[in-house]
């Protein structure tokens, strides 16, 4: 079976064996298609209307490298480029999508419900660091109970590690990790294992090195929006029709040519677009009524500003537009109570974190409105009518590790019995929940920020990681502040990947067989009742550190909660009745009764 999807910028090879090449260059004179290798030749590119200008020709074939030379002067790769073998300023390379053959024709994604999501970074996953060295972790991945593994983003980026964010050639994945075939086999071997497979794509900026969109389509960015990394890209302003094109194309490539089950959609809070509709819904609304008909596609935002019009539902609860966002309240809510941690956002959380923690777990967002002090301003928008399947549940992910100055995982800043106990909440509440790599046997390796720049901007970039920390008071030292790893050291690359030998000791594979128990469980006793919407009830107590919350599900199963988060006994509960799926001990078994329950403990009884 063949992949395509056909796109009006790019290269793309004709039924007829000939290629087409096609540029949107508004500000260029002129436009050379400059061909290398032993086909080498330089063809004038044809101008068409509104800026573009294009060439279909014989003298190309697959696996042809090309640049475009513009004005007669620099030479730039393609921005739709497919393949880039040589980084971001080497050649384009042509790519015939159709020489793959799928072998998972039958393979329809798996509904929302049943998503426990498994987010990691291709290169420092596995000692490989390739889509190959992935692939052999799948087994691995399914037998823990993992059902869609969350790719950090894999487009073609400046040098040998990055993580992904600062990519530049959108279409390309990145030639560190493999052919465009390897990810190809990845997807499709997730699918044979019963694994859907999302990406991680960044439509709010491109990165710092090796974007050239500037030299003759300036019309991609705006003054009139600004973004943490200068002009905004240009949505709604004069020539943003191809810009939206370019970013929707994208989504429908991946999608479609690369056979992705769905994409999460990085700090859309940055995106600036005040037309109707703005990018995110005409992008959803296309990705949907074009590919969502006979098969499973979910869409998941990344958005701080808490903004549930996204993932509104009809009268039957299916998406109108995305599946989920990641809700970092809930995080705070978590990382504040097992840590202590108050500085920067975590101050929001400060104040009675198992208030916030509760409301999350009832509701989603801890912020709907309210005023943020962080923020200086409100946050948030009500979603107490949303399920709590639009919400993503996690203890870590890429940021809130990577973002540390040293990289720290949650087990190096709380205890193992408290950890222990919010893992235990997070991955039987009805909300779908995510890992981070490695978390699931314990690792102690760090994830750091990384990249691979050269020169002044190295230096800019190291400089400005060390800087970021200076207003935190613990990084008041200017020695202290020097001793954060610095992101374009290999080593510092080299730190972050999982270290899998790990493995062999007790301590890590107690860890591993936790996580496999918890979502064994998840599927059997709580997934099937998760179709349709829950009501919840949270049951209030004079111990700040308790949880006390029922859901009753569509299908009128309840499910029930009781949690002490604290160092010392609680009792007091409010009794519940059903069967135990799950307790921390035998001593929570007594919490049935309205007993006591230990230190960092709970119980989980389902009710039919």
């Amino acid at each position: 079976m063949v992949r395509s999807h056909r796109m009006p910028f790019g290269a793309e090879v004709q039924s007829n064996g000939e290629v087409r090449f096609r540029l949107w260059a508004p500000t260029a004179k002129e436009v050379t298609l400059c061909l290398e290798g032993e086909r080498s030749a330089f063809l004038p590119l044809n101008p068409a209307p509104d800026g573009w200008f294009e060439i279909v020709t014989d003298q190309a074939t697959v696996a042809s490298k090309y640049l475009f030379q513009i004005n007669r002067g620099s030479k730039v790769p393609d921005p739709a480029s497919r393949f880039q073998s040589n980084d971001v300023h080497g050649p384009s390379e042509v790519v015939n999508p159709a020489v793959f053959d799928w072998s998972d024709s039958e393979w329809r994604g798996r509904p929302w419900e049943e998503a426990v999501v498994y987010e990691l970074h291709v290169g420092a996953f596995t000692p490989e660091g390739t889509f190959r060295g992935v692939e052999q972790k799948l087994d691995y991945l399914r037998d823990l109970g993992v059902t869609a593994v969350e790719l950090m983003p894999v487009a073609d980026f400046r040098g040998l590690r990055n993580w992904g964010y600062d990519g530049v050639l959108p279409y390309a994945p990145d030639s560190t990790y493999g052919q465009p075939e390897d990810l190809k086999r990845l997807v499709q071997s997730a699918h044979a294992k019963g694994l859907m497979i999302f990406l991680d794509v960044v439509y709010n900026h491109f990165g710092p090195d090796g974007n050239y969109l500037h030299q003759y389509a300036p019309q991609f960015f705006t003054k009139r929006h600004q973004t943490p990394w200068g002009d905004a890209i240009n949505f709604d302003g004069h020539g943003s029709r191809v810009v939206r094109d370019f970013f929707i194309h994208n989504a429908l490539y991946w999608l479609e040519e690369y056979h992705f089950d769905g994409l999460r959609f990085d700090a859309v809070h940055s995106i600036v677009d005040e037309s109707t509709p703005d990018i995110l819904t005409e992008l959803v609304e296309t990705v949907l009524r074009t590919l969502g008909r006979d098969r499973h596609v979910h869409l998941i935002l990344e958005n701080s500003n808490n903004s549930a019009r996204y993932l509104k539902r009809d009268s039957s609860d299916k998406p109108l537009l995305y599946d989920a966002q990641w809700n970092d309240d809930i995080h705070h809510a978590i990382h504040v109570l097992l840590t202590g941690e108050s500085d920067g956002y975590y101050s929001d959380y400060a104040h009675n974190p198992v208030n916030h923690l509760c409301r999350c777990l009832r509701e989603g967002f801890a912020y709907q409105g309210g005023y943020s002090e962080y923020h200086s301003a409100q946050r948030g928008e009500p979603c107490g009518h949303l399920p709590l399947s639009a919400f993503i549940s996690f203890l870590q992910n890429h940021d809130q590790v990577g973002n540390r100055a040293f990289g720290e995982r949650i087990l190096q800043l709380a205890t193992a019995q408290a950890v222990k106990a919010a893992i235990e909440i997070l991955l039987l509440a009805p909300s779908p929940p995510m890992l981070f790599m490695g978390e699931e046997f314990g690792a102690d390796s760090p994830f750091f920020y990384f990249c691979d720049y050269q020169g002044e901007l190295a230096t800019a970039v190291t400089n400005g990681r060390r800087s970021e920390f200076a207003r935190f008071s613990k990084f008041s030292s200017p020695e202290l502040r020097d001793s954060i790893p610095d992101p374009n050291d290999r080593q510092t690359f080299l730190k972050s990947k999982l270290n899998w030998k790990s493995l062999s000791k007790s301590c890590h594979a107690g860890w591993l067989e936790l996580y496999r128990n918890l979502l064994s469980i998840r599927q059997q006793s709580i997934v099937p009742h998760l179709k349709g919407r829950s009501e919840s009830r949270c049951r209030s107590s004079d111990n700040p550190r308790t949880l006390s919350i029922d859901w009753t599900f569509a299908d009128g199963v309840k499910l029930q909660l009781r949690a002490n988060l604290g160092n010392t006994p609680s009792e007091n509960f409010a009794s519940c009745s059903g069967f135990p799926i799950y307790s921390t001990s035998r001593e929570s078994l007594a919490v049935r009764q309205g007993g006591t329950l230990p230190p960092w403990s709970l119980i989980w009884v389902l009710r039919s």
